[in-house]
């Protein structure tokens, strides 16, 4: 393996091992924020979330606009896409993630935790976007795919504002300063996240480690002769690609993406180790079980179809301020939507998740974040 694959993969490791140890602390986690949002009304995990995001668009467009990353060679700003299947992948993970109780992500982190439920959502994901990606599902994707797809005249939002403004540089730097902008005040605006320490850490974190990610494999990644694929945070592809490494790893070969997942499961267990907040966990019923495989298996196929998850597009494709990546993360908001509120909803289980009820007692304060 050449050495610079080698670094790739070691900052892959590192990255992980960073955000489950934040992500186990923080609860930072897109479905129990919006929850706790919309249904709750405690919106600090989503100023927390919007506190990433915006991190993540500002450093992200600063790497871009130096030339330290060509985001060009992303899977976010493709030549051609197809906007419907983004769409509508995005609705079906949207509405997995609330019927799993967790995106890929946190399920990831749980299960260093050691919750068993989620072992099963991370193996059900991962076979499921397989399916969708290389397997028996692969030719109805690509089937829609094919007839859906256009090439749009402007592939993000810098491009189409330099028609108007006449300079990229100009363009990138209005439209990554007014988005990080309104996405930073909105999270600071609140007097009880201010004093939330530690999830304004967590936001900040989070935000930068998206653009870890991209220096990573853009830059110490720039390979002339093998050139590492240009990506960051993203749990989709990575898990199937993980899952499908863990049981035929001969002939393949290790990427920044399953170094990440292996980070991930590894700094949230010896972050709950440390923190002696490890514990076994498993279902409540056989009814919570097939909830979770079929939420687990909408993610995965959803997420395939839109090219990432809560996190791969949520975060790390707007960062890039991609047109297609807001497609795809308004259609996962639409899905969870679906999912906490309206005809749609998925009604709470009789038996309290107990890992739910960790979760909250772990980021609760002395003043409700209210």
């Amino acid at each position: 393996m050449p050495s610079g694959a080698n670094i790739v993969v070691f900052a892959g490791l590192l990255i992980g091992l960073a955000y489950g140890a934040v992500g186990l602390l923080s609860g930072f986690c897109l479905t129990s924020s919006l929850r706790g949002w919309w249904v709750e009304g405690d919106s600090r995990l989503i100023r927390t979330f919007a506190l990433a995001l915006g991190v993540a668009v500002a450093a992200t467009q600063l790497l871009a606009g130096y030339g330290a990353v060509d985001l060009g060679k992303s899977v976010y700003l493709l030549t051609s896409i197809s906007a419907p299947l983004m769409f509508v992948g995005g609705l079906l993970f949207g509405y997995g993630m609330v019927l799993a109780n967790g995106c890929g992500s946190r399920a990831l982190v749980l299960l260093g935790r050691g919750n068993l439920r989620s072992f099963v959502v991370v193996i059900v994901l991962g076979i499921a976007a397989q399916m969708t990606i290389r397997g028996l599902i692969a030719p109805l994707r690509v089937a829609l795919l094919q007839a859906s797809q256009v090439k749009p005249a402007y592939l993000s939002l810098p491009a189409l504002l330099s028609a108007l403004v006449g300079s990229e540089i100009l363009a990138r730097v209005i439209a990554a300063s007014a988005i990080a902008a309104v996405l930073v005040i909105f999270a600071l605006a609140h007097a009880s996240f201010r004093r939330a320490r530690g999830q304004i850490a967590a936001g900040i974190a989070v935000g930068l480690l998206v653009s870890a990610g991209w220096f990573a494999t853009g830059y110490l990644g720039a390979d002339d002769f093998d050139p590492a694929p240009v990506t960051s945070l993203t749990f989709i592809a990575p898990v199937a690609d993980t899952v499908q490494y863990v049981m035929l790893s001969t002939g393949l070969t290790l990427n920044f993406g399953i170094a990440m997942v292996a980070g991930v499961f590894t700094g949230s267990l010896v972050t709950a180790l440390a923190t002696r907040g490890f514990r076994l966990e498993g279902y409540t019923s056989p009814r919570h079980m097939l909830r979770s495989i079929g939420g687990a298996a909408l993610m995965g196929s959803g997420g395939a179809m839109a090219l990432g998850c809560s996190i791969g597009q949520g975060l790390t494709g707007v960062s890039t301020l991609a047109l297609a990546s807001f497609v795809a993360a308004g259609g996962i908001l639409l899905g969870s939507a679906a999912g906490l509120r309206g005809p749609f909803r998925v009604a709470p289980l009789q038996a309290k998740d107990a890992s739910a009820m960790a979760d909250r007692s772990m980021m609760r304060t002395s003043e409700p974040p209210r």
